[in-house]
């Protein structure tokens, strides 16, 4: 079968999935879905249905994240009459009613329904692309994620998948990598380096044999945006690796992919499977000379194989460490043979890249950082979740239009950008365009697109101990400057939040930290100082209080802290002594309450708790 006769009978099961007059449930099952609670709606659902003659032609399918993770799980229904009607926050006792008066009464329910997902508009629902939190994205990486039934091959292939291969079959490799030269796209694992540049290196190099590796190894706290476009359309990255492949000429590909993602496991494993079946793999791809096979690697969870050279090393079955370089991967990478590494997100760009053209994606963007790039929103934000925008869009137009500014109308103090390796970004740069150049100004970076948004009530050097602690906890200790620089940086943090800082250790944190961005052999080391570094530099009064005056402002270091209440403010509600672990509140019923200082344990419980703002911080 060719490629025309496979796009033929893929639209044909894709107008079957998406006519607007066939019943169909959309249940969003990925992780994020599951985590709230989505295959119990799932079961809820099928059970509704089954042996229901009326609800015999119903079909119920698992679909990705739409990346309104705050509002999961998230539920799409299409009935007769009632259009495309997206739900959210939906549980399994929600089912009865959402099947008996949608899909059968083909009316929404409109105190749980969020938006359509297509026109007519019903009522006063907005379509979705009009959602506060959608309308200022474009989606390009995660064009699929939630609307495609990520199992089903044909969906992907009927909106344009394997398209850009197909069209990459047809050019010279060197015809392909300069569509990715033009396009702008830098690598979007953290490095930003550009991916036609990275391509052409690893064309050039000599050998019959050569690699390309899907960077799935994704470890940064709060990140998941490689999760997502794995579990929500695995295809749009395998279609990226296969011209990756055809670019550099490689035979074989790797997906490495951590352990700690079996959801994202079990879908690639079925996508390659379909691949095979549709002679998208294996010798003579579509009636070609090419030929490209790809293996599945599961790693074990080390954040330092996130680094080029250390993931190599796993994948021979040695101990994930970095090593030097020259040689680079393009010369000699997995086992010695020119290598290109690229990660998920850079990937699924390059298959819509290769659809619709480089030129194309060189008009999204800023003059040196185009395209598109997926962040992660999480933290003290309203609404959480995964977020595909425009390069240069300004870090105001994130936090408060897509993500809904801080949770619970709290002020907002920093963003930490790029995970442990980035830097805490203040609020006085919240006008600042998002893209390598303007985060590196500030001292963060791009990374691989994490985004932590802290609040007023977070304490900025309890911050950095956090992702100190990490660091340290993952370094694989190969080189001094990392091994013993995290170690050190830890243990100078925990001091001045334990109340036993000096002042001279503001500029051992600034010289420990420089030599490690100098001289640690890998990328872990060298920007594992960033959260201390650019805390230091925007919050030294932060710092100085812990030192100096013994407090810890935001009153989230222990030891620097006593809880009291105010009886002016406190109306003897009495939740503050519910609240407490160790009855350390006492009081009657509508009467001041008091702290017994000797029992608190300033767990911050009572504080909490309280609802007039009556406990305060001394």
């Amino acid at each position: 079968m060719n490629f025309t006769d496979i796009k033929q009978q893929s639209r044909q099961s894709w107008e079957r999935f998406a006519r607007p007059d066939a019943p169909r449930v959309l249940v969003g099952s990925a992780t994020c879905g599951r985590a709230a609670g989505a295959l119990d709606v799932l079961r809820a659902f099928r059970e509704a249905c089954a042996g229901d003659p009326a609800l015999d032609d119903v079909h119920i399918h698992e679909v990705g994240c739409l990346g309104m993770c705050y509002a999961e799980p998230l539920v799409e229904i299409r009935g007769p009459g009632g259009g495309r009607v997206l739900y959210q926050g939906v549980r399994g006792d929600m089912v009865p009613d959402l099947v008996r008066e949608h899909l059968v009464g083909g009316r929404p329910v409109f105190n749980h329904a969020v938006c359509m997902m297509e026109g007519p508009p019903v009522e006063d629902l907005p379509l979705f692309q009009e959602l506060p939190m959608i309308r200022h994205q474009l989606r390009v990486v995660v064009r699929n994620c939630g609307i495609v039934d990520p199992t089903n091959i044909h969906h992907y292939i009927a909106r344009g998948g394997y398209s850009g291969f197909a069209r990459a079959l047809g050019m010279d490799s060197d015809a392909v990598i300069e569509e990715i030269k033009a396009s702008g796209l830098r690598g979007r694992g953290g490095a930003g380096f550009p991916t036609g540049l990275k391509w052409g290196f690893a064309r050039k190099s000599a050998g019959k044999i050569k690699y390309v590796i899907c960077n799935a190894d994704e470890g940064d706290p709060g990140a998941f945006m490689d999760r997502s476009v794995l579990e929500g359309d695995p295809h749009a990255v395998l279609e990226g690796l296969l011209i990756a492949g055809y670019a550099i000429g490689a035979t074989h590909g790797y997906v490495y992919c951590r352990a700690e993602y079996p959801l994202a496991i079990e879908r690639l494993q079925k996508a390659i499977q379909q691949m095979r079946e549709k002679r998208l793999l294996g010798r003579k791809i579509l009636g070609s000379p090419f030929a490209f096979e790809i293996t599945i690697k599961k790693g074990a969870g080390a954040f330092v194989c996130g680094e080029e050279t250390s993931l190599m090393q796993s994948i021979e079955g040695k101990r994930g460490m970095p090593r030097s370089r020259p040689p680079f991967p393009a010369v000699s990478g997995l086992f010695g043979k020119p290598t290109n590494i690229n990660n998920v997100e850079t990937l699924a760009a390059v298959s819509a890249i290769m659809e619709k053209g480089g030129q194309w994606y060189a008009g999204i963007g800023t003059e040196k950082s185009k395209g598109t790039k997926t962040f992660s929103l999480a933290g003290k934000i309203t609404r959480t979740g995964l977020i595909e925008v425009p390069m240069g869009i300004s870090l105001r137009t994130i936090i408060e239009d897509i993500g809904g500014g801080v949770l619970d109308g709290k002020g907002f103090k920093a963003v930490q950008t790029g995970g442990p390796s980035g830097g805490c970004v203040p609020a006085k740069h919240l006008d600042l365009p998002v893209d390598y150049e303007h985060l590196a100004q500030v001292g963060s970076i791009m990374g691989s697109g994490g985004m932590i948004v802290i609040d007023d009530e977070s304490c900025m050097v309890d911050v950095a101990k956090y992702f100190l602690g990490f660091t340290e906890n993952e370094s694989c200790g190969k080189c001094v400057p990392c091994r013993m620089g995290t170690q050190h940086l830890l243990r100078i943090l925990t001091a001045i939040t334990e109340g036993k800082g000096s002042v001279e250790d503001l500029e051992s944190i600034r010289k420990i930290g420089e030599t490690m961005k100098k001289a640690s052999l890998c990328g872990l080391g060298q920007t594992a100082p960033n959260p201390a570094l650019t805390t230091l530099d925007s919050f030294m009064d932060e710092y100085l209080a812990h030192i100096k005056d013994r407090k810890c402002p935001a009153g989230v270091c222990r030891a620097l802290i006593r809880f009291r209440i105010d009886p002016k403010l406190c109306t003897g509600c009495m939740a503050c002594a519910k609240a407490c672990p160790v009855g350390a509140v006492s009081g009657k019923k509508k009467k001041p309450h008091r702290i017994d200082f000797d029992l608190c344990i300033r767990c911050g419980a009572c504080r909490q708790a309280c609802k007039f703002n009556a406990v305060i911080v001394e």
